[in-house]
């Protein structure tokens, strides 16, 4: 019973060439005024960011929204530390799988609901090793060739 994203604001395609994905949930994140309206604008970027669950809390790191043109002195610093809201029982979840299994939390997407409310899409993640993406790479190599060989027949 996922919602569709309405306006796609910035994406993350590294993370799935980078991490084997486990579990993906829907996160609210708590902005100011003109950050929002930075990222409506779309002038925000997940690249380099990653999630931490801290003091029961999961806050994201690295996340950059751009200052809004017409935020003067209400800006703030674009790479500040951002609250994700979670339910008690998501962020219990998410302790167990970080501190025991070794998974890390990577944002996967950002985007903006049909309510209008700006929402990150994270993924349960674990880390590929050198190898595991040469295979992911050589298997989409051989499935692009088989594809391309059923179209020429």
């Amino acid at each position: 019973m996922k919602k569709q994203a309405v306006k796609q604001i910035a994406g993350n395609k590294k993370a799935r060439h980078d991490y084997f994905i486990e579990e993906t949930l829907e996160a609210g994140i708590v902005l100011t005024g003109t950050e929002i309206k930075s990222v409506r604008g779309g002038k925000a970027s997940i690249k380099e960011s990653f999630a931490k669950v801290e003091k029961g809390e999961v806050i994201l790191y690295g996340m950059n929204i751009s200052p809004y043109e017409q935020g003067n002195r209400f800006n703030q610093d674009p790479l500040r530390p951002r609250k994700l809201l979670l339910h008690k029982r998501e962020i219990r979840k998410l302790i167990g799988q970080t501190t025991r299994e070794g998974l890390t939390l990577v944002p996967l997407s950002l985007y903006i609901n049909q309510d209008g409310l700006a929402k990150v899409e994270l993924a349960v993640a674990r880390g590929k090793k050198l190898y595991d993406k040469r295979d992911s790479m050589a298997k989409r190599d051989a499935d692009r060739r088989i594809d391309r060989a059923m179209k020429s027949h």
